[in-house]
């Protein structure tokens, strides 16, 4: 289980939902892509961006996708939210988070978003695989080799998941793209999300099973 990797690990329930929205929140306000999906330029980005993470957190929930949290005490310092092998990610997704994006980020945004989900999941290398929709920890509590504890929670979802191939992730950050490729996450692909350039990143069930011999 994901408690395994650390003891402050966990998937976090019902009622953590609100404080990961806050971090999540906290963590991509300035990230260049939520900046040109949500038009940050306009008045309303802080209000339209926080209720279209909750509307995700809550989508994630209902369909039972894995929220892993890392918590020190009681104060919660990273996220990380993975969708499951199968039909979770993608344009089609469940039709109700559809209507609510729609209702809560506008047109413009839902339609942006969709085309990125679109994109992505006809760039993926295995119908069956993880992807990695958010992982983050706010700027305060970095710099603590939190990110490797959350990143290991992920390897060991996929561990623990037979029927994925592996876990994919989409980055348009120079630092998170070196974060990710100094722990053996591979690019597959390049893709242009509203003009912004971005890798999509690969890390496969072979790669963790040689990781694995490494820790022999």
């Amino acid at each position: 289980m994901v408690a395994e990797v650390a003891e402050k690990l966990v998937y976090l329930g019902i009622d953590d939902l609100p404080a990961a929205a806050s971090l999540l929140y906290q963590s991509y306000y300035d990230d260049p892509l939520f900046e040109r999906l949500f038009e940050h330029t306009k008045p309303d980005y802080e209000k339209r961006l926080r209720a279209v993470i909750r509307e995700d957190l809550a989508a994630y929930w209902n369909t039972e996708q894995p929220i892993i949290g890392l918590f020190d005490g009681a104060t919660l310092k990273g996220v990380a939210c993975l969708t499951q092998p199968g039909d979770s990610f993608g344009p089609g997704r469940y039709w109700q988070w559809r209507l609510k994006l729609l209702l809560t980020a506008g047109y413009l945004s839902t339609r942006q978003i969709l085309e990125k989900e679109k994109a992505i999941q006809q760039a993926l290398p295995a119908e069956h695989c993880h992807m990695l929709a958010f992982i983050a920890v706010p700027p305060r509590y970095r710099q603590q080799g939190l990110g490797d504890l959350l990143l290991a929670a992920v390897k060991t979802a996929l561990r623990e998941s037979p029927r994925s191939e592996g876990v994919a992730v989409y980055v348009t950050r120079e630092d998170y793209l070196d974060f990710f490729k100094q722990r053996s996450f591979e690019k597959i692909n390049e893709l242009d999300v509203s003009g912004l350039a971005g890798e999509l990143l690969w890390f496969s069930r072979e790669r963790l099973a040689l990781e694995g011999l490494h820790e022999l």
